[in-house]
């Protein structure tokens, strides 16, 4: 029976979705086309569809206003399908995507304030169901509301068994001949894969798709990285007419979730049969294909993309360097005036590699400077375990002692007025963070000053005598805050003489 199904309402930046039956034979990812208009008093927009395997063809679309929405399909199997539906205000959660706000910063759609606090797992949704379902929970248990991870599987250290789907159909080469030592030299390389690039395997993308759906619920946003090096069975190194259908496959799948982002891939300089031309078409792609316009970047190993290219709209930045890593956001936010998120600034873990083996310490000390510095850094985590399950990668349950930290500074970082933390230079020995609307006043309303790994028993402070702050000192590690009083003029404030302490000076109201 030739039928079709779509909801006759849905809520403002949801997923309005149509499915209709058509043909199977041929190759329908590439024979067939689905395509619809979508017209509201506010918008109209142009929607690409895509096959979903058994005959079913669907289209999605995500309304970014209430109202009445007429809209008309067209295939390239079927008569037009037309019809209206209603879309109600958003509720609970939902505040649209998120977009770049006041230059450095990010705001959802509604206008609420969104500060990017995230975590990355490169394959968790490539797990099996159990596992999926434990990191979800251990997500649910943090403040996380980003996270970063791949759309094809990745072949690297504790990374070397095969996923339960592909991303293709066809068949991959034989496994049981990779260990630690030779994984290096598969990367990047089709040995003994046969696939089709031109035919997804739908059960692939659906369960990427259902991790998208589940981090919607609890408001975390998903940066789908598109491509990445670390690979055997050929994906990394697809003819530039495969990727592009891949790229048009995944924004017509994924783009009417309001959680997506879109990171063109990870470590792109190790890519290295990719040209820049190469990465310019597929922004160019995304930009064309996506009509909600959501944000978009490319992250480095070594070498940074130039971030001021205008397809860009945020930095994905992993560091430079052996040991500074969020030091250098000032610079960077002068550089791109864009939003600085630190996607990579190492891990708390203890592998061989100096990425993954910093302490808990260590990796909430450099939040601490990201953050007060104007930018947004993230998290990772690669503590050993006897099941080699680390949450870099697989997901499952947080093992360290940075993650537990990051709510206390998250509930102080958005208590700061206005929208944004601007660098301040208070004092060229320690770093400071500022309200970013209040850089042009002479005193501002908060000042955080933070030590770090220096332990100095007490600050002295130089304000005009009219000026009085409440003071409060902060133990950054053990999430204390002790009241200290009032300082007016010129005062001191003593500390415990330990580090990773931090002072607040909250203007009185008035004053």
């Amino acid at each position: 029976m030739d039928t079709y199904h779509f909801p006759t309402s849905v809520e403002q930046w949801d997923i309005w979705e149509l499915s209709v039956p058509g043909p199977e034979t041929g190759n329908p990812f590439i024979e067939q086309q689905i395509f619809g208009e979508f017209y509201g008093e506010n918008e109209h927009k142009t929607v690409r569809g895509f096959y979903d395997g058994d005959g079913v063809y669907r289209l999605r679309f995500m309304p970014a206003f209430s109202g009445t929405y007429h809209f008309i399909v067209r295939t390239s199997f079927r008569e037009e399908i037309c019809g209206t539906f209603g879309v109600t205000s958003a509720s609970g959660g939902n505040h649209g995507p998120v977009r770049v706000s006041s230059t450095w910063h990010f705001a959802y759609e509604d206008g609420t304030s969104y500060y990017c606090l995230g975590t990355t797992c490169y394959v968790w949704e490539l797990q099996s169901y159990e596992r999926i379902q434990e990191t979800l929970k251990s997500l649910k248990d943090t403040c996380f509301n980003k996270i970063r991870f791949c759309i094809f599987p990745k072949h690297y250290i504790f990374n070397l068994v095969d996923p339960p789907t592909f991303p293709y159909e066809g068949t991959p080469m034989d496994a049981q001949i990779l260990t630690e030592e030779n994984f290096h030299l598969y990367s990047g390389k089709s040995n003994g894969s046969c696939w089709d690039f031109t035919r997804f395997c739908c059960r692939h993308f659906q369960q990427v798709e259902y991790a998208i759906g589940e981090l919607m619920k609890l408001g975390i946003e998903a940066d789908l990285i598109l491509l990445h090096p670390y690979d055997r069975w050929g994906f990394s190194c697809m003819k530039p007419e495969e990727d592009d259908l891949y790229f048009k496959y995944a924004i017509a799948r994924f783009s009417a979730f309001r959680n997506v982002w879109w990171s063109l891939a990870n470590e792109y300089d190790f890519m290295y049969h990719k040209a820049e031309s190469d990465w310019e078409r597929l922004a160019r792609i995304i930009c064309e294909e996506d009509p909600y316009g959501h944000l978009r970047s490319i992250h480095n190993g070594r070498q940074f993309y130039d971030y001021r290219h205008p397809w860009i709209t945020h930095c994905s930045i992993q560091r430079q360097e052996a040991v500074l890593s969020a030091e250098h956001t000032d610079e960077w936010r002068k550089m791109y005036q864009k939003p600085v998120v630190l996607d990579e600034i190492c891990y708390e873990g203890n592998l061989m590699f100096g990425w993954g083996n910093i302490s808990g310490r260590e990796l909430v000390r450099r939040f601490w400077e990201g953050f007060l510095r104007g930018g947004y850094p993230g998290h990772g985590e690669t503590l050993l375990s006897p099941d080699e399950v680390l949450w870099w990668s697989h997901g499952g349950k947080l093992k360290g002692e940075s993650w537990k930290r990051f709510r206390f500074l998250y509930d102080i970082i958005t208590s700061v007025p206005g929208r944004g933390i601007a660098p301040y230079d208070f004092h060229w020995e320690y770093t400071c963070g500022t309200p970013e609307s209040e850089q042009e006043c002479k005193v501002k309303s908060w000042y955080l000053l933070y030590f770090g790994f220096k332990r100095p028993a007490y600050m002295d402070f130089f304000f005009e005598d009219n000026v009085e702050f409440e003071i409060h000192v902060i133990d950054t590690w053990n999430m204390s805050i002790e009241p200290a009083g009032i300082g007016k003029g010129n005062f001191r404030v003593l500390l415990p003489g330990r580090e990773y302490m931090c002072i607040r000076l909250m203007k009185k109201k008035g004053v």
